[in-house]
């Protein structure tokens, strides 16, 4: 299988399809369900539940939403890793890989206030990779702070986003004290227009607009299949993480730049887990995009046939086993 997705082909995107379906179809079969709420959830997605709650929506309506959802931040993912060129030649191993690692927990499909603002996270890296190629980035620096304004209001511990953003212009661009300021008043625009409506509607609440969270180490595993999960993340993102040091010196200096801005994303995704993540796994599906690269890096440049195939069908069997046998 890894060999398959190692080509770039049209055709892939089928294979994709029907891989995706068959880890995941379980959850039509057995739809458990509406959407997922927590207390860290924020204005906008409380906002968008209200909304969709009163319409009685078909559990599995929301499951098959879910699905697509993943299956386009797949591709979307996929193809800003070859456009940026992560990998020395095009293929769909980080589709294939992001498939894969976001069916090792239950709570990573379900829809949910982190699934929607993967959405955003995976365009927002894409932005900040080009920003050393963009002339006039004014625009583009903007429109990143907005959407990152976005994130925080679909879930509350996202605001440590921020730091990345503000790391990646140090990273991608000479400092300018202008560019720093636009990218704030972009993160800001959101809470200008909740604000406004708010005032307008009668309805303000100061509360409703700071994303207020807590500090606290993550739970301990409490099941023998979560400990299995977060191993087969951390293993094959080691692997990978090995293979990228060793490759760094024969990538261009912005493909170096990517691979260290994927990093400080799972860094600061990982924050979020102790950043008022509660006892389940909803908020570490925000680590799933950038672990999913060093994932895909590890099935590339592994030189023997057999291993990445072997750790390929030693992930999937097990994620297969945990949606069809445990029925989380």
């Amino acid at each position: 299988m890894t060999g398959i997705f190692k080509q770039k082909t049209s055709s892939n995107i089928i294979v994709l399809l029907v891989y995706g379906l068959i880890l995941k179809f379980n959850r039509f079969l057995n739809p458990a369900g509406g959407p997922l709420q927590q207390p860290e959830d924020h204005f906008l997605y409380n906002w968008l539940i209200s909304l969709l709650k009163p319409l009685n929506i078909h559990p599995v309506l929301y499951v098959l939403f879910t699905f697509l959802l993943l299956f386009s931040q797949a591709l979307l993912f996929n193809r800003i890793c070859n456009d940026q060129k992560l990998l020395p030649r095009p293929n769909y191993l980080p589709a294939m890989a992001y498939m894969l690692t976001t069916s090792l927990f239950a709570e990573w499909n379900y829809f949910s206030a982190p699934l929607l603002a993967n959405t955003f996270l995976i365009w927002i890296f894409y932005r900040m990779t080009t920003l050393p190629n963009i002339q006039k980035p004014a625009a583009a620096i903007f429109s990143i702070g907005v959407q990152i304004g976005i994130v925080t209001l679909l879930y509350r511990p996202a605001v440590v986003f921020v730091a990345l953003v503000l790391l990646a212009l140090f990273i991608m661009r000479p400092f300018r004290l202008k560019e720093w300021a636009i990218n704030l008043l972009g993160i800001t625009m959101p809470y200008y227009f909740l604000a406004l409506v708010l005032y307008l509607g009668d309805q303000w609440d100061w509360n409703k607009i700071k994303p207020v969270f807590t500090i606290s180490l993550p739970a301990i595993p409490s099941s023998v299949y979560n400990t299995i999960s977060i191993t087969l993340l951390v293993v094959p993102f080691m692997i990978g993480g090995y293979f990228v040091q060793s490759n760094l010196n024969k990538m261009y200096i912005h493909v170096r730049k990517s691979w260290s801005l994927l990093l400080l994303y799972l860094i600061m995704a990982m924050l979020i887990i102790m950043a008022d993540g509660g006892s389940n796994y909803v908020s570490w599906m925000l680590c799933a995009v950038p672990i999913t690269a060093f994932h895909a890096a590890m099935y590339f440049y592994i030189g023997s046939r057999r291993l990445p195939m072997i750790l390929h069908w030693v992930i999937f069997g097990y994620a297969i086993y945990l949606n069809y046998v445990i029925k989380n």
